[in-house]
This record gives structure tokens, sequence and C-alpha cells, in this order.
């Protein structure tokens, strides 16, 4: 059997002549994006800056294919590459903004062994990216050449892999927050860079063989019956359980796990502790869960019967949207439900968890809660809010919930109304061009604005949903639009406007798209059954005999109204 061993290196001692990373090319490209990068430098920032100075960051773990022989550096990544990257990456920028040229080497060297030829140590770098990317990785980060990719346009030859854009995109992303708070070579700046290499720790799980490997890969991620902090979380809770009753209290324990599935009931646990701690995560669960949750509650059979049990009743149904009431409200609710889990993170879900819980029997005033909350939600995902900032705008939702005990629908919560800035951001968000946003958001505002446009009828089908420009974005100088749009700047700025789009259920044709207006209505736009559209939005388009600026800025201006009506703006 092969052996597995697992140590803690601070960074100073993972990016050493100890490691030598080979990313296989049967891995998935680099792919964190900028707002995880964002999140990265924030949570080093924040444990920096707050937290005292002898405890250490643990930046969670790495799986290798290696030999527990330094000598033998040799790794193949199985996990951790995202994170060996962006530090990687980190690292570089912070190199790149040094001018002392015995300081920059310092840092440099973690990116790059000098080698030494009396011990046989290659000059290489510490780091191998996959194939498709490693050159590209060595040529600008390795050799700390970022300001010259950060000169490049994003849309230049040399980004021809996703990794490559994400790569560059995160160097800014790190290169804007040192910036912003840091005055390079500065004492503070030394101390944070310290900080980093010293203090913050992965954990090194090496193996020799790739069957053992994987196997300790999969137990760390599956989605099965592997070991989760609810495993943990049973043996303990229901351990503290007089003998006499713990039949029953793990009868209803599996009960509510199989309600939830596995993993729906190991992110409950992620949600009540938010509840609970009404911070961000910064240390593994089990530990965070049991200081902050279970420190308050003296049996565990109160926790099981008062917290965990009406939880999971109120997770189940918002994740099943199957909210039932005596009052015609309930369809209602659950439409919101359904919206709100269209979204595309779950930041939302302890707030409205607390909220059902004192108030799921009141159902308009729940209805008026979940109107709220998505308006929010979806300004917060909308305007590009990072996790860290999404979270503290919750948190205020879970304080005035904990402290204001008399709050109802005739003298409602404060704290989930947006703001005046909120509210002209995410109006300046809405007029901007909304189709170069990713295409899960873009899916989503164009999806609610025809919901709101409608009579409720129509359905969203992810697998077919398609946006497509009514003004193509490629005009062929003999069309009819290039007779009616002659000016291109005009044509620019109008392109990806919400007024400019309409929502199509069936996959793209290519071709059409750059059909003229009556050919693109006749053929594209409709059904050709039915001669409609499955869309209020794109039936209020086949209504208009010809597509002119006016009518566009009339439609732009209409959208918009139809946004700031039912969001409340």
């Amino acid at each position: 059997m092969s052996k597995i061993t697992g140590k803690e290196y601070p960074i100073c001692d993972i990016f050493t002549y100890k490691f030598e990373y080979h990313i296989p090319s049967y891995q998935r490209p680099y792919a964190w994006e900028k707002e995880q990068a964002e999140t990265l430098f924030d949570d080093l920032l924040d444990f920096y800056k707050n937290q005292p100075k002898d405890d250490n960051y643990f930046l969670g773990s790495i799986v290798l294919i290696k030999e527990d022989d330094e000598n033998k550096p040799y790794s193949d990544v199985i996990d951790g590459q995202q994170r060996l990257t962006s530090l990687t990456i980190l690292l570089s920028v912070i190199a790149s903004v040094i001018e002392d040229v015995k300081l920059r080497t310092k840092v440099e060297k973690y990116l790059y062994e000098d080698g030494d030829e009396l011990i046989g140590l290659a000059p290489q770098p510490r780091l191998f990216l996959r194939p498709k990317e490693r050159d590209f990785f060595k040529d600008f980060i390795q050799d700390v050449q970022i300001d010259k990719l950060l000169s490049l346009k994003p849309d230049s030859p040399v980004f021809d892999t996703e990794a490559k854009k994400h790569i560059r995109i995160n160097c800014q992303a790190f290169k804007d927050r040192l910036e912003q708070n840091f005055v390079p070579e500065s004492d503070d700046f030394k101390k944070f860079v310290s900080f980093i290499l010293k203090r913050c720790y992965l954990i090194s799980v090496m193996t020799p063989s790739q069957t053992s490997a994987f196997r300790v890969f999969s137990v760390m991620n599956s989605r099965g019956l592997d070991l989760l902090p609810i495993d943990i979380f049973k043996a303990d809770i229901i351990g503290e359980i007089p003998s006499g009753l713990q039949n029953y209290y793990t009868q209803k324990w599996e009960d509510m796990e199989n309600d939830l599935s596995r993993q729906g009931f190991n992110e409950l646990f992620v949600h009540i502790r938010m509840i609970y701690a009404k911070e961000k995560l910064r240390e593994e669960l089990v530990t965070n869960f049991k200081k902050t949750v279970i420190s308050q509650i003296s049996k565990s059979e109160d926790f099981i019967d008062k917290v965990l049990f009406p939880y999971c009743k109120a997770f189940n149904t918002i994740r099943k949207c199957d909210y039932s009431s005596t009052s015609d409200t309930a369809k209602q609710i659950n439409e919101m439900f359904k919206w709100l889990n269209k979204g595309f993170n779950y930041d939302w879900i302890p707030a409205t968890l607390k909220f059902m819980l004192s108030y799921g029997n009141d159902s308009n005033y729940l209805l008026w809660f979940l109107k709220k909350m998505e308006r929010l939600a979806t300004c917060l995902m909308a305007t590009g809010q990072d996790v860290n900032k999404r979270i503290n705008r919750y948190v205020q939702i879970l304080n005035e919930l904990e402290n204001r005990t008399n709050h109802s629908l005739s003298s409602p919560l404060v704290s989930i109304e947006l703001t005046e800035e909120e509210k002209a951001l995410f109006i300046d968000v809405l007029s901007k061009d909304i189709y170069n946003m990713t295409s899960r958001y873009r899916n989503y505002i164009i999806q609610r604005l025809d919901s709101f446009v409608s009579d409720g009828a129509a359905t969203y089908d992810e697998k077919v949903f398609t946006i497509e420009h009514v003004l193509p974005q490629t005009v062929n100088p003999d069309s009819q639009w290039a007779h009616l749009w002659p000016d291109e700047a005009k044509r620019t700025f109008w392109l990806h406007k919400i007024a400019n789009l309409v929502p199509l259920a069936r996959r793209i044709n290519s071709a059409a798209q750059n059909y003229d207006f009556d050919e693109k209505k006749e053929k594209y736009f409709t059904n050709s059954r039915t001669g409609t559209s499955s869309y209020n939005l794109t039936t209020q388009v086949l209504s208009i005999p010809v597509w002119t600026e006016e009518v566009v800025e009339q439609r732009q201006n209409n959208l918009i109204n139809v946004f700031k009506a039912n969001w409340e703006l």
C-alpha cells in the first residue's frame, strides 16, 4: 500500500528546491476569475491587519504524486493547481513593483530556481503549467514581465486560451489591490510580504502512487459518501446525547440528511454558521461551527430540535420551492424562490432562513421580504460586488433580524432596502452594455425583465435559451442595416444595450444573426408554426416596422422604466 504523508509548509518552503510542481496536461486549465483573486488578496490582507501577529493563515491543501524525499522534488499536482498558480502570480506582481534589486531578487527566488551546479540543482521554474500555457507563464509571470503583459490588449492573439486571459486579468487585480493598500518597499509592504511567506501555510498531501493520490483527491472532494464535516458533527453531537435517546436522534438526523442530500445537509451547516457568526469563514468549518454555534447551545438535543430541524425544514422549502399557505400568496412566494435559486451565489440564504424561522407563517410579509431579497441579490450580482462585500451586506440584515424583534409588514426591515447609492449604481449597470456581462448574469437579467412584461406563462429552459441582437454585431455594407445605421459609432453605442437584445428559445443560427430586420423577424424571431415568440420581449419587437436609432432609444427608456417600476428603483 502506498504511503501517504501530509505536512504543513509555509509559503517560503512551498516554493523552494524541495518541490518541483508539474501540472499534468489532463488537468483542467487555470480557471480562477478576478473575484477569486481579489478574495484571496482581501482575505490575506484582512488576516494580516486584524489577527494576532503569532497566528498563522491556512490556505488549504494540495495533493501531489511525490516521493517523501526532499532530494526528489518532482511533483505532479493532482489538486491545488489553482492556488499554486494564483500564489505564483501574486508573488510575481509583488516582485514587479519592487525597484530595489536585492529585495526584488529575494522575492523572485520563489518563482524561479537559479540552480546550483555544485549540488546538481538545475535552473528552472518552481511551477510548470500545462504545455499550452507553460511558455506564456514563464515569459510573463516567472520572468516577472508584468508591465509588458498588462500593456497587451485583451484581444491580442497571445491570449489564445481562457487560462491565459485569466492570468492577465488576475495580474491586474493583484496589482490594483497592492497599489490601493501599500507603498512599495515601505515597512508595511515588507511586513505584508513577510506575512505571506512565513505565516501563510499549505498542507501538502504526498503519495508516490497515482492511484493513491487520486483516492486522496476523491475523498477530499467527493460529493458521495466520503467523510464530510456533517459526519464529524454527527459523531460529536449524537455522542453527547443520553444513550436512551441516541437512536431517536440518530434517526431524526438521518431523515434530515436524506431530505436535503448529504451535500445539501452539509451546506445547511455552512448557512447556520453564518447566521450565528455573521462573518466569513476563516478556518475550517468543524472548528468554527463548534466555536460559534455549538458553544451557545447547552444541550445537543436542543441543537437538533430547536436549531437544526427547523432550519432544515426552511432550507428544504427554499430548495424545493414548495411553500404552502392557506392564502393565495403561496404561488408568488414559490415563484420568488425559483428566481432566487437561479442566482449564482447563495449568500442570501442565511438571512432568508433566519427570517423564515420567525415570520414564515406570515405569508404576506414573507412575500415582501423575498421580493426585496431578490432585488438586493440581483443588484449585488449585476454590479459585480465581491464575496466579502456581499457577505457584509447580508450581515446587516442578520443583525437587524437579531436585534429588532418588533418588525412586521406594517413596520418592515430597513436593512434589506437598497440605499440610494445602490439604486443609482444598479440603474447605471442596467443602462449600460448588458451583453458584456457573463452569459449567466445577462441571461438572468433578461429573463427577469421578460417576466416583468409577461403574464407569467413563459418558461426559461437554460438548455435552449439564447440572447440575440436585433441590430447585428456584424453589418454587411450592402445590407439594409448599413442604410438604417450608417454611423458606426452609434451602432457600437446601442449594440449591446438591453433595448437591442431579445431572448430566443432555440439554438443559435449563426447565418440568421445578420439577416435584415424583416427577414430576421419572419425566420428567426418567431416560431415557424405559430408565427409568434415564446417571450414577450421578442413579441414587442415583432410589432415594430423599422428598427431605427429612435426606436431603440425609446425602447431603452421604456425597458429601464420597467426595471425601475418592478424593482422599485
